[in-house]
């Protein structure tokens, strides 16, 4: 009783005058969200320092270089370059605007240093930093423009270094907010077309995701502005097509509820009501979980991972509060007439005929030994392919078109030492400054080494090293040099600079992956234990979830290299992979097991699985195509990051959508039998009995049947995902909303 009042009360906001109070509040907070939602990419953070966790090396020398003369500054290498030499006027040139752009430098500007083969010049700009990072791409573009406009015909120019990629970064994220919102939500208003058949219904939801993506989105601004919350494009992007992509899942599950109680209450209102009781605790619980997983994200060291648990629980949060207050107000505001031409009348009854889940269920009870282990097979065939995964992605090449700054970079490389353009600052106490000098000098990864700057009896030199930037090279030169200053007595020495940074980022991303994984697991077996009432089934649903990503992970490797060309991937995106698809897996078999459960105790265990798969493979195949979609918009973005974040996720959400809740879960648990339920009552009870009278019970069945059905009766309801298929629970539909695939009810 408490538990239906509690829910009694959420469903506030579809009461007959509290409606309209509540369509008021969501306006005045939409207009009140919308601007700060619009400011989010001025608090993005898209440089790799800003990931860095506090103690590692790399951040310690960025910490020490603010005490020194322009320490702090960002280089921006600009390049110079004519084959097969540079004339007379190409090296005026450049030392005019050796002079112009002094004005842009924090200190007297390096070079113009000449290449071995006399065909290059470069300067080297140190930049100072801007609280305001349209300012510092602005210095960044300025520089560009000046240097194209005085260069003699034929000469080729570039800017690379730190502050080229960082505004090429800003340049790419920044253009993007606006693209992503409408081609997300074409993406999503399509398909709820195709689910609904209706040239209106398609519009409630879709409203209520995009406020909830603007409320999301105005929350994340305000904690990163004031608080301490780490956002940049990747996290800013994800959070968008998370909100729209769970929120509309969200609202399938209760439209496609609202809809059936439709013909069983000839109030809206309390259509509405009883929709929000009976699906909104699977909703809460899905979105729980989610938000759970998410969470545990803070237990890393990457502060983009960090950054991104937070983000991502803000955006299920408010998909789920919209949906739940916005949608329902909407609906009922509105009344059957939203559903034309299929509207649910009233007291109807539903086709009788056999449905394709049904179907499915029926063949797979016919031998579910030997669908899951195929089933088995299959996934683990494509999890072996992980071996195939290069998670050695270098800045470079993360761009899926060219960007100056790695136009810039590839000049400089034809021409000087590979690491010219991302340099190794080495800083130690000035009194073991020669010392450190000759150690430095010393390495044979190191080309060029100069003390670069003095203060606060520090010593500051800046190394060129031989390999290319964020090489395994370039980081086994780092590593050697750390050890060789660590070694100097008195001296402190600390090694940063660009591949430093890449190199402890890529140290963390190894670390959060082996503390996060394993303690978003466990959280999880807790949660669907406590939810299922059950041990066996939450370690068997863990498992199959696991293996679920292993495959698409496996699958995506292989799409990257021999499909998409990809040079690699991110390090990491195996525990963004993982976060995502485990929790979001899990989501859709909470959708079918809490069912199945609900069934066992009214049918018996074995038939309890195959309705529970009839009666929720509709609506859970309709939310995981949006899902799907939602997420593959990422690949409009010309990062190969966020592409790859964009692929995996899709691919992983329809390979557990069509393939793991629907073949090897069914398929397991009819094969292991009750036992599945154990330690709950239901593992003694024979395959085929019920549990208890409970859902069956003659009041609830009573409660549940729509007006003149005689107790006993068995009738049949639609269920595909043309019309969002079924809901959590069943019940019957309008005649005139005819599909194929069917259900009974109670």
């Amino acid at each position: 009783m408490l538990v239906d009042r509690a829910w009694r009360i959420v469903a506030w906001s579809a009461r007959p005058r509290l409606k309209w109070a509540a369509l008021l509040l969501w306006i005045i907070i939409t207009v009140v969200v919308s601007p700060l939602a619009s400011r989010l990419a001025d608090a993005q953070k898209n440089d790799a320092a800003a990931f860095l966790p506090a103690g590692a090396e790399s951040t310690r020398v960025l910490t020490a270089q603010r005490l020194l003369p322009g320490g702090d500054a960002v280089p921006a290498i600009v390049v110079f370059a004519r084959d097969p030499e540079l004339t007379s006027a190409d090296r005026a040139t450049v030392e005019a605007l050796g002079h112009e752009l002094q004005r842009f430098s924090v200190i007297p500007i390096g070079g113009p240093i000449p290449s071995p083969r006399g065909n290059a010049l470069l300067l080297s700009i140190s930049l100072a930093q801007r609280s305001d990072i349209v300012d510092f791409t602005h210095d960044v573009k300025e520089i560009r423009r000046i240097v194209r406009t005085a260069a003699p015909s034929g000469l080729q120019t570039g800017l690379a270094g730190p502050a080229g990629l960082l505004t090429d970064s800003y340049d790419v994220f920044s253009g993007v907010d606006t693209t992503l919102l409408f081609v997300t939500g074409g993406v999503v208003a399509v398909i709820l077309l195709i689910v609904y058949r209706s040239p209106f219904l398609w519009l409630a939801p879709l409203l209520s995701v995009a406020i909830a993506d603007q409320v999301a989105t105005a929350l994340t601004y305000l904690a990163a502005r004031y608080g301490e919350l780490t956002v940049n494009g990747q996290s800013a992007g994800i959070l968008r097509v998370l909100v729209f992509g769970a929120g509309t899942d969200y609202a399938l599950l209760l439209i496609a509820r609202y809809r059936e109680e439709l013909t069983r209450h000839e109030s809206a209102h309390e259509a509405m009501g009883v929709a929000i009781r009976r699906a909104g605790p699977a909703v809460v619980a899905s979105a729980a979980t989610v938000i759970v997983g998410l969470l545990c994200l803070l237990l890393g060291d990457l502060n983009s991972d960090r950054g991104l648990g937070p983000v991502g629980a803000i955006g299920i949060a408010a998909a789920l509060v919209t949906i739940m207050t916005l949608l329902p107000a909407v609906l009922v505001a509105c009344g059957r007439r939203l559903f034309w031409p299929f509207i649910p009348g009233y007291g109807t009854g539903a086709v009788e005929e056999p449905g394709f889940w049904s179907r499915a269920g029926a063949r797979i009870a016919a031998r579910p030994r030997r669908v899951w282990i195929a089933a088995t097979l299959v996934l683990t065939g494509l999890a072996f392919a992980t071996v195939h995964l290069n998670t050695n992605l270098r800045g470079d090449q993360g761009f899926t078109g060219p960007v100056d700054s790695v136009v810039g970079q590839e000049l400089a490389q034809r021409s000087f030492p590979a690491g010219a353009t991302a340099p190794a600052y080495i800083i130690a106490n000035a009194s073991a400054a020669a010392d450190v000098l000759a150690t430095i000098r010393g390495n044979p990864a190191v080309t060029a080494a100069e003390e670069n700057g003095r203060g606060a009896n520090l010593v500051q030199f800046i190394a060129i090293l031989s390999p290319p930037p964020d090489t395994k090279a370039s980081f086994d030169a780092v590593k050697q040099l750390r050890d060789a200053v660590h070694a100097i007595p008195g001296a402190d020495g600390l090694v940063g600079g660009t591949t430093a940074v890449n190199l402890d980022v890529r140290t963390a991303s190894v670390r959060d992956q082996r503390v996060v994984i394993p303690v978003v697991l466990s959280v999880l077996a807790v949660i669907l234990g406590l939810l299922l009432r059950a041990v066996v089934t939450p370690l068997l649903l863990i498992a199959t979830v696991v293996l679920s990503f292993l495959a698409a992970l496996g699958a995506s490797a292989l799409a990257y290299d021999w499909l998409f060309g990809f040079a690699g991937a991110d390090p990491s995106l195996p525990l963004l992979g993982f976060i995502f698809l485990v929790a979001l897996g899990i989501d859709y078999n909470i959708f079918l097991m809490i069912r199945v459960r609900e069934e066992a105790e009214r049918i018996g265990p074995e038939p309890g699985v195959r309705h529970g798969l009839a009666v929720t493979g509709g609506v859970i195949t309709s939310a995981g195509v949006v899902l799907a979609a939602t997420f593959s918009v990422l690949f409009i973005l010309p990062l190969v990051q966020l592409a790859e974040v964009g692929f995996l996720v899709a691919f992983g959400v329809l390979l557990d959508t069509l393939v793991v809740r629907s073949i090897l879960v069914p398929a397991l648990a009819l094969d292991i039998g009750p036992k599945i339920w154990w330690p709950s009552r239901l593992a003694t009870l024979p395959p085929d009995r019920p549990g208890t009278a409970g859902a069956g019970s003659a009041t609830d069945h009573q409660q549940r049947r729509g007006p003149g059905r005689a107790l006993g009766h068995t009738e049949h309801a639609v269920t595909t995902p043309r019309d969002a298929a079924s809901a959590i629970t069943d019940v019957p539909r309008s005649r005139r909303d005819s599909a194929a695939n069917i259900r009974e009810s109670p």
